[in-house]
């Protein structure tokens, strides 16, 4: 697994070592993307840790020639960041991805690979809930780097039988997020400063609608994903169904932690630039050939959230 000590790619590990797998997980530790070896401490079993590039072919390649599934989580997932250090993003999520599709061609990989990609690649929805037909237009460095990379995990199952398929999450919050910053996203940001009791910035109206994917939910999907024979070759749009404007996400937020307040401004320019309204997507292609659903409303995965952070406070704020 690559990202494995990341937000995601870290529960995704611990539910892998609760089944019983062997799990081996690589991650560069960037400081700045939420990778943190503690996030692993909770593990029932060993878990194997490479502190490497996901395209450092001496440190993954023996890890690449025995894997059954790879879970490929690697990347840099802040739109902000990515306008402001765009070489960066392209570095880290398209060149880097590509040397570990070459070093998975070169070990003649059989493992299944399911690659997490972004609802961002979609840009301004022309249509709700957006599909997988929906085209693609990015708004940011960040959407387009996710894109090149989803076309290249296809082109490489086309051309060289990497059993390859692109889950496109959206809006993900839950245990074990990066809530330091500012450059995980808008949820994190919000959960940090209710659990601080400070005011939680709305820009606009807060209007916007999202959907908002709880971290279990998105383990269940990606394990499901490895285990479909119909998967490969796939992208699949996953969110969910319950769709909330910022600002009743920003309430139930407040209303959780029992702390923290709301305050509504106009939108700064760098945001306003990548903005892309409200979007919530069609998910029904994951349900149909996967067998998934969203399981967790939000104020129930909030409250869940809340609770992990009060009990870890030290370690991610």
């Amino acid at each position: 697994m690559t990202g494995g000590l990341g937000f995601i790619g870290s529960n995704v590990a611990l539910a892998l070592s609760s089944g019983g797998a062997h799990v081996t997980v690589v991650d560069a530790l960037v400081p700045t993307h939420g990778g943190d070896r503690r996030n692993l401490e909770d593990a029932p079993g060993v878990i194997e840790v490479i502190e490497a590039p996901v395209d450092d072919v001496g440190a993954v390649r023996d890890a690449a020639d025995a894997a059954d599934v790879v879970f490929n989580l690697a990347g840099q997932v802040s739109h902000v960041e990515s306008m402001a250090r765009p070489r960066f993003d392209l570095e880290v999520n398209t060149a880097s991805q590509l040397g570990f599709l070459e070093v998975l061609r070169d070990v003649g990989s059989t493992a299944v690979v399911v690659y997490t990609s972004t609802r961002q690649i979609f840009g301004h929805p022309r249509y709700l809930p957006v599909d997988e037909d929906h085209p693609v237009s990015p708004v940011d460095v960040n959407g387009i780097s996710k894109s090149a990379t989803e076309q290249l995990h296809l082109l490489y199952g086309e051309l060289y039988g990497i059993r390859a398929s692109s889950v496109r999450l959206t809006n993900v919050y839950g245990p074990r997020q990066r809530l330091r910053d500012d450059l995980q996203g808008f949820l994190p940001i919000f959960v940090r400063r209710a659990l601080s009791g400070e005011s939680i910035t709305v820009f606009g109206e807060g209007a916007q609608e999202r959907d908002c994917l709880y971290v279990d939910d998105v383990v269940e999907c990606l394990l499901l994903t490895a285990r479909s024979e119909e998967a490969p070759g796939e992208v699949f749009n996953v969110g969910n169904d319950e769709r909330l404007s910022l600002r009743s996400i920003a309430e139930t937020i407040v209303a959780a932690a029992g702390s923290g307040s709301i305050e509504t401004v106009p939108w700064p320019h760098d945001r306003d630039a990548i903005d892309i309204g409200s979007y919530y997507g069609d998910s029904s292609k994951a349900k149909r050939l996967l067998g998934w659903e969203p399981r967790t409303p939000f104020a129930e995965g909030i409250a869940k959230t809340i609770e992990f952070y009060r009990t870890h406070r030290s370690r991610y704020l």
